[in-house]
């Protein structure tokens, strides 16, 4: 996907630049991303990214090179394509300059230059994120979004063994994100910073997605719940910190008012040691009383004796 959307910014780039109708041919020799070895292998590719283009709404005409009018080539008139001055207040851009500072993808931070064709940067705007990195290695990220919307079949190593998968899906959970495929004829979750050696498959359309599929159906809403066996566990907390209870547990769930404010909760774990990871933030204000095991475990993490 990295590549097709490289070679449709060049081509676009080039057909507002260039200032007159060109043939395909200019194209081909031209512009950076057809370097397809033969012309019906460059045709197919043309062909799809005119279709591309088009479905964006970016006005992409016909029309002839010269007065006698005997060859036809792709033109994109500046006025039919230029972005109106929408007329943001400063503190509207200084929203969108903050949204943008949030998040990054590895070392590709968001681009100043889309907030500049908006009305310029907001005074005081300085470069850099601010808070989140959602992934490490965008490339890997790149191939596998191209994977799964061209749904090509994708071989990589996964905790030393080499997997070859059906990509449904990528999900961002919890900070990381998550391949959702179909391997060995099971729905499986792979981290994908944890991918190596990724490769797509040649074939494109080499598998069908299961009509209605979404990637982040039945995926675990809190660490804790993502495991390979699920236990009821039953907490109750004190009146002061219930309120916060409601908003960490999730929404599997279930809740008892006790006398005097206090929360008695029953909620899934799957994994005991993420949740005893959460327990910690509540100190002493809240008690595992179901099971007994996981009680035991949360105090011995603790230090304090069962």
């Amino acid at each position: 996907m990295q590549r097709v959307v490289e070679r449709i910014i060049n081509l676009l780039a080039y057909l507002l630049t260039v200032g007159r109708p060109v043939t395909a041919d200019e194209i081909r020799n031209t512009v950076a991303g057809y370097d397809q070895a033969g012309d019906e292998a460059f045709r197919r590719t043309f062909e799809r990214d005119k279709d591309l283009l088009r479905s964006l709404g970016v006005p992409l005409h016909l029309d002839f090179t010269d007065r006698w009018e005997v060859e036809q080539g792709y033109v994109v008139r500046p006025d039919e394509y230029a972005l109106p001055d929408p007329g943001l207040t400063d503190e509207e851009l200084g929203a969108l300059w903050f949204a943008a500072r949030l998040a990054r993808l590895g070392d590709e931070g968001a681009s100043p230059s889309g907030i500049l064709k908006l009305g310029g940067t907001p005074a005081g705007a300085v470069e850099g994120p601010l808070a989140a990195d959602l992934f490490a290695d965008a490339t890997d990220l790149g191939s596998l979004f191209e994977a799964v919307l061209e749904r090509r079949r994708v071989t990589f190593a996964y905790r030393n063994e080499r997997r070859s998968v059906d990509p449904l899906g990528l999900v961002h959970r919890m900070g990381h994100w998550y391949l959702v495929a179909r391997a060995g004829g099971a729905v499986r979750r792979f981290r994908v910073d944890r991918i190596e050696g990724l490769r797509l498959g040649s074939e494109a359309g080499a598998f069908d997605r299961p009509p209605g599929f979404k990637a982040d159906e039945g995926f675990p809403e809190a660490p804790w719940e993502a495991g390979a066996e699920e236990i009821e566990a039953v907490v109750e907390f004190d009146p002061e910190v219930a309120w916060w209870a409601r908003r960490r547990v999730g929404s599997r769930a279930t809740f008892e008012e006790l006398p005097g404010g206090g929360l008695r909760v029953r909620l899934p774990v799957a994994a005991p040691a993420a949740f005893v990871g959460m327990m910690v933030a509540f100190e002493d204000a809240a008690v595992i009383t179901e099971p007994a095991w996981l009680r035991d475990t949360f105090l011995e993490h603790l230090g304090v004796g069962a």
